[in-house]
């Protein structure tokens, strides 16, 4: 059994180092991780099938699907040019409309969706106005980290404890994790607005410019938008009561996403599901292979163990520790597969008879969510965000985006510290 662990740890260890060092694509990684762990005999491989999330899987890919087709209808280039005219072309103003806009989407759809679908809306209007759009590109990766903590649905990590605590539903997490993240939110906000205040001004004639634009030119297939509008609601409406209909969060996404298709039309099938982000689905049944073998060969029970002796089984002193250790690793590491690696162990935290698990979950995902904005690298749509800025020709450097993040991020973990110990630990 030794043998065994050391070898999980090895390969878990390699293949970590190799996602961090992005050498080569991280899901191409991933999957050699899982597949070792099988080829090794450290998990068989029915074992390895018990242990992939399918209902992340799911969750994940019905959004994808919904999202792709409603972004046909030019729905989002409306919303955000409709509310730039709101702003009155005034760049500090939109940056706030922005912002704000990319964090509710990132809360009702993802946050790795929602900014593949602000960021060229952004570059259009930053173009129009003549501003750099380093401000706006910064202000929404943060907001789409923090919009995201909000739900369910927001962030991958609220999906993959969603999943694997289904005492957690989806008005669980809105009940626990929506204000906190509109204070964070409205924290952050204000000092990125007084951050650029002086850098973002533009001529009168170029406001104007934005005037004129007409949002309703956006507006793609009337009758499609309908279709999605209600398709939207009906699943949106599908989480709020899935635990009470005894239904799992990616049924719901699903439904929804076939259901879509099949008003649609199925001229619009092979597209949705062309643009399902096959990398970000195999690269989570990769890690949930590669966590099986710290699983079975009870590597995560002995972490866990020592992270009870650490806090002495306090249920105070292990929230914050795993609130802070989570908010710093997932600033330097990408946060779905710290998550990945996180939730047995607090799983196994409870066997071990610590009394209540939920402030634990609930600081995993401030932690995962909140911390993905300390670095470039912390989250996936921070190195999407990046990705199409680099194509647009303005690099966000690692730096420069650590200088402005890192310390937001840390005062938006000491907010949540508080608000943990005020709402649970006292």
């Amino acid at each position: 059994m030794e043998q065994q662990a050391i070898l999980a740890i090895g390969i878990f260890l390699i293949t970590y180092a190799m996602i961090i060092s992005e050498k080569i694509h991280r899901t191409v990684v991933a999957m050699i991780g899982g597949i070792l762990m099988v080829i090794f005999g450290i998990v068989d491989q029915e074992t390895a099938i018990h242990h992939v999330d399918f209902n992340t899987l799911g969750l994940l890919t019905g959004m994808m699907i919904i999202v792709s087709i409603t972004a046909e209808t030019g729905l989002f280039k409306y919303i955000a040019i409709w509310s730039a005219k709101k702003a009155k072309g005034d760049p500090l103003r939109i940056l706030v409309a922005l912002g704000m806009i990319t964090a509710v989407a990132s809360a009702l759809l993802d946050n790795v969706t929602t900014v593949l679908l602000m960021v060229p809306v952004t570059f259009s209007i930053t173009r129009q106005l003549r501003v750099s759009p380093m401000p706006y590109l910064i202000t929404e990766i943060l907001a789409s980290n923090i919009g995201g903590t909000a739900t369910l649905i927001g962030d991958p990590p609220n999906i993959m404890i969603g999943s694997a605590v289904k005492e957690l539903s989806f008005m669980s997490f809105i009940n626990n994790l929506a204000a906190i993240s509109f204070f964070i939110l409205i924290v952050t906000m204000a000092i990125l607005t007084a951050w650029y205040r002086k850098q973002l001004k533009t001529s009168e004639e170029l406001k104007a410019g934005i005037m004129d634009l007409d949002e309703t030119d956006e507006i793609k297939d009337k009758g499609l938008l309908k279709k999605c509008l209600f398709v939207l609601a009906f699943t949106i409406g599908g989480f709020f009561i899935h635990q009470i209909v005894h239904v799992e969060s990616a049924t719901v996404a699903l439904a929804g996403a076939f259901l879509l298709l099949l008003l649609s039309g199925e001229h619009y099938l092979e597209d949705a599901l062309a643009k399902v982000e096959w990398t970000t689905i195999f690269f989570f049944i990769g890690l949930f292979v590669l966590v099986s073998g710290l699983v079975e060969t009870g590597v995560i029970s002995k972490l866990a163990a020592q992270a009870i002796d650490l806090t002495g089984g306090d249920l105070t002193a292990t929230a914050m520790l795993i609130l802070w250790m989570s908010a710093i690793a997932s600033a330097f590491v990408d946060n779905i597969p710290f998550v990945a690696t996180m939730i047995p162990m607090i799983q196994e935290m409870g066997n071990m008879g610590l009394p209540n698990l939920e402030p634990l979950w609930w600081s995993l995902a401030l932690g995962a969510c909140l911390g993905g904005n300390g670095t470039l690298i912390g989250a996936s749509a921070n190195v999407i965000v990046a990705g199409l800025a680099a194509k647009e020709g303005h690099h966000i450097s690692f730096l420069r985006f650590l200088w402005i993040a890192f310390p937001l991020m840390i005062l938006s973990i000491v907010i949540a510290s508080v608000y943990v110990y005020l709402r649970y630990l006292m």
